[in-house]
């Protein structure tokens, strides 16, 4: 496979900027951004800065497509997806490798339904504490992208991707089990992201608190009995190493749910407390703890702006 050339992104959240921008740091515009006609405008109005430096990132709409991409990267909230694969329609090619960084696990199946499971590869990220205010990202620990090829480790689109990692210093793991990873990350979220916006608790609350971590244990718990009765390799070992991953993390930073349940924004809690609720319905497993925390953040997100009742 051809070495990477034309990258493109949809959205510029915290972790599409900051990855973005590691990108275009070593290789000036060589990520460009799909947007819309009013995302367009708005970004020319304000520009976007990660870590305090100024990133005027190449903005194209779709009708403006010239030419298909090598690489897309979709890095939107979970209620975007759909219409980020309606953006990328221009841009995807025979030989277009499609990389989905959302939180969850049902992101790749949503786009294969549309552009065939052979262009894409698995992926998400971890310890990364970016964060987004407003048109400004900051992090202090990147994180890496966990990526791989469901049927083959070694696939030439993998390696095409770990070149282009390696050439802009981009931060990465290729596992073997690249699904057992994206479960495994999936749990986090489900346990980590919920808790933490219920609570208003940055990851602090969880290096100081034990009733916020076994809140946590709780909910991963429910994932851990789906996960294992389809198959995948998770154990009790993994959620105990959760400890560990978040202890490293700074103590003011704060999950992506969290930071969307601050700017009264609509969060991923249909990505993971509802789906698992529908998993353990699907496969006969109880899980209260997903129903109540599902219903916690249904409630948060319809009092936003909401100071007396």
């Amino acid at each position: 496979m051809d070495p990477i050339q034309k990258v493109y992104l949809v959205g510029l959240g915290a972790v599409g900027s900051a990855y973005a921008a590691k990108m275009n740091e070593a290789e000036p515009d060589l990520v460009k951004v799909i947007v819309d006609q009013q995302r367009f405008a708005a970004y020319q109005q304000q520009e976007i800065r990660v870590n305090g430096k100024p990133c005027r990132f190449p903005l194209v709409t779709p009708e403006q497509a010239t030419e298909k991409a090598d690489l897309i990267l979709i890095a939107v909230k979970g209620h975007h997806l759909a219409e980020a694969i309606t953006l990328i329609r221009p841009f995807v090619g025979e030989k277009t490798i499609i990389m989905s960084l959302l939180n969850g696990i049902t992101s790749e199946e949503e786009i294969g339904k549309v552009y065939g499971a052979e262009k894409l590869l698995h992926a998400f990220v971890v310890s990364t504490d970016a964060t987004r205010e407003g048109r400004s990202t900051r992090y202090s620990n990147l994180g890496r992208i966990v990526f791989g090829d469901k049927d083959d480790p070694t696939s030439p689109k993998v390696l095409a991707v770990k070149a282009l990692f390696d050439r802009t210093g981009v931060p990465y793991t290729i596992p073997p089990d690249i699904l057992r990873e994206l479960w495994w990350k999936f749990m986090l979220n489900v346990g980590l992201n919920q808790v933490s916006a219920i609570l208003k608790a940055p990851y602090g609350v969880f290096h100081k608190v034990k009733e916020a971590r076994e809140l946590m244990v709780l909910a991963c718990q429910e994932v851990l009995q789906i996960a294992q009765r389809m198959g995948i390799n998770l154990t009790t070992a993994d959620i105990d190493g959760y400890h560990e991953v978040i202890g490293q993390l700074a103590p003011e930073g704060k999950t992506s749910m969290l930071q969307d349940v601050e700017a009264g924004r609509k969060t991923e809690v249909e990505s993971f407390a509802w789906t698992v609720v529908a998993l353990g319905e699907k496969y006969g497993i109880p899980t209260p703890v997903n129903a109540c925390l599902g219903r916690m953040i249904a409630v948060l997100e319809q009092t936003y702006g909401l100071d007396t009742w």
